[in-house]
């Protein structure tokens, strides 16, 4: 696909969502031809992502503070918080759908309406949540989390506390939105979500989990440089990291 030329938009200059007093503008893949699983999967190799079926990649002036994570799957090793995570939340069902459930709309709307009031998502809406979640870029997987009913939690059912939202591509797995329970976020179920999609990775015998992007200075967005070895997207090219965190 390199040989190949496609047309790209470029949108203007808006306030950055993530860093006060930036500007940001993005590379829009708009070319019809990219439109499918096999470019969409080589899109995410040159540092883009998708929202809704819209592939993008931050093209800023002046910043390059955005840059593009991905795990070696197979060279995966835990942390010692990791495998701590792991065990918290061992007690947890793990169940996944290929399609994007109307039910899982409750459990969205808390999560943004409780935990990101003061995001650009805030209030959330249905049409907000089909739209942003949905693709018919490539295929899906829904991985859900669930409280299992037990004589300690008091509940009559299962209850449904997570939803990792995963694309399917070529070469491994994207991690493209996770929403939960608020009443469960001291269980790390974001952490516990992205170990979750490794294993499915491992399992799948893919190569890659792309985690989307690490921005040092973000507060809500640093957390995907703990998962190691990872490779990081700068200037054009894929760049190794093997330190292990505590």
């Amino acid at each position: 696909m390199n040989d190949t030329s496609y047309t790209l938009g470029l949108t203007k200059e808006f306030p950055c969502n993530y860093l006060a007093d930036k500007k940001e503008r993005l590379l829009i893949a708009v070319d019809e031809r990219l439109h499918n699983s096999e470019s969409y999967a080589w899109l995410m190799t040159q540092g883009f992502r998708r929202s809704g079926s819209q592939s993008y990649r931050p093209q800023c002036n002046t910043c390059n503070a955005c840059q593009s994570i991905r795990v070696i799957t197979d060279e995966f090793t835990p942390s010692k918080s990791q495998k701590r995570a792991q065990k918290r939340n061992s007690h947890f069902i793990i169940k996944q759908s290929a399609s994007l459930k109307d039910s899982y709309y409750p459990l969205f709307e808390n999560y943004i309406n409780t935990l990101h009031s003061d995001g650009s998502m805030y209030p959330a809406s249905f049409q907000q949540f089909e739209s942003f979640l949905s693709c018919d870029l490539t295929e899906q997987m829904f991985i859900e989390t669930w409280l299992p009913a037990s004589q300690d939690n008091d509940l009559d059912e299962d209850l449904l506390i997570c939803v990792a939202v995963t694309d399917v591509l070529s070469n491994g797995l994207s991690a493209v939105y996770t929403f939960y329970h608020p009443d469960y976020k001291a269980n790390g179920l974001g952490v516990f979500s992205i170990l979750t999609q490794l294993k499915k990775c491992q399992e799948m015998a893919l190569p890659y989990l792309y985690l989307g992007y690490q921005i040092d200075d973000c507060q809500k967005m640093n957390y995907k440089n703990r998962y190691f070895p990872f490779e990081r997207f700068i200037n054009g090219k894929w760049q190794l990291n093997t330190k292990i965190s505590s």
